[in-house]
């Protein structure tokens, strides 16, 4: 489990075919402190470490080539990194599981005073999951939505960010990797009328509370 917190970012130094899927070689920008089978967060998605020799190597499953943007790296792109949350951290994100949902795309970049505007399209199965004021993590970055319509939606940019992240760096048209709060995923299972014999919904319906 994640914060959404970046750490630390990292530099591509090798991505190198391994049948369906690769092999990814990282650079972090400083000394950050891993062992082998440690999970890291690489732009949001959760990997283990496979080697570890100043560079940090990650195998990257063809599934995960599909459902993310790893599969678009090269050499010198910059990921934002986080080690898994430990029981004695403070979550000062929010919950994030390193299982991207699936990915968006830049439609706009906004500076507004001391804020960057960053608006996002994304598939609907994402946006069902998207509300105003609440978290979303891009890239592994937990992020607050400012709005959402029903093809977009939006978040502020601090400028701390913008240094601290590989958010800066990106331009409109680039894919994103998005991870929607799992708390919604639970809601919305609990809340499924089509299983009516293991859900709350059903429990209600069966004491007189719901009609069809």
């Amino acid at each position: 489990m994640f914060t959404g917190l970046i750490e630390i970012q990292g530099t591509v130094t090798s991505v190198r075919e391994t049948g369906n899927g690769i092999s990814l070689s990282l650079k972090p920008m400083s000394e950050y402190e891993l062992q082998l089978g440690d999970s890291v967060a690489v732009n949001g998605v959760c990997l283990t470490v496979t080697k570890h020799n100043g560079d940090i190597s990650f195998d990257v499953s063809p599934e995960t080539m599909k459902s993310t943007n790893l599969g678009e790296l090269k050499n010198s792109d910059s990921v934002n990194l986080e080690r898994a949350l430990r029981l004695s951290d403070r979550l000062g994100g929010h919950i994030v599981s390193g299982h991207v949902d699936n990915v968006g795309s830049i439609k706009e970049i906004r500076k507004t005073g001391d804020y960057t505007f960053y608006r996002f399209n994304a598939p609907g199965d994402i946006l069902k999951y998207v509300v105003k004021k609440g978290s979303i993590a891009i890239d592994g970055i937990s992020l607050t939505i400012v709005d959402v319509d029903s093809v977009s939606f939006s978040v502020a940019i601090i400028p701390h960010t913008l240094t601290a992240t590989n958010i800066g760096q990106k331009r409109v048209g680039d894919r994103v990797n998005l991870e929607v709060d799992i708390i919604g995923k639970y809601v919305e299972k609990l809340l499924d009328r089509s299983d009516t014999g293991s859900n709350l919904m059903g429990l209600l319906k069966e004491k007189g509370f719901v009609n069809d």
